[in-house]
């Protein structure tokens, strides 16, 4: 299993729609094969800045096949006009303690 983390910083103003619509496309990522959770966390003392946490099964199950699919294409025309600025994503997996 991967961690799927990024930071995201909403234009101001946006945060309400935002949340609205990635209800909605999160329909779209948790189809894909490898998918197993996600969720958005909203800041505290940053207003329109989120944490987006989506944990896969593998790495590739995140960089290939959703990435490289026309269902991301879709998830960015609903997500990506909402970021400023756009977002790094970074994955990480676990340290067995």
């Amino acid at each position: 299993m991967i961690l799927e983390a990024v930071m995201l910083q909403v234009k101001q103003g946006m945060e309400e729609e935002y949340e609205e619509v990635f209800q909605e496309a999160s329909k779209i990522i948790s189809s894909m094969p490898g998918y197993i959770t996600l969720e958005l966390q909203r800041c505290m003392e940053v207003k329109g800045k989120y944490l987006l946490l989506v944990k896969w099964e593998t790495l590739d199950d995140h960089t290939i096949g959703f990435r490289q699919s026309k269902e991301y294409q879709e998830w960015k025309k609903q997500l990506h006009y909402f970021y400023d600025p756009f977002p790094t994503v970074e994955h990480f997996e676990n340290v067995p303690l």
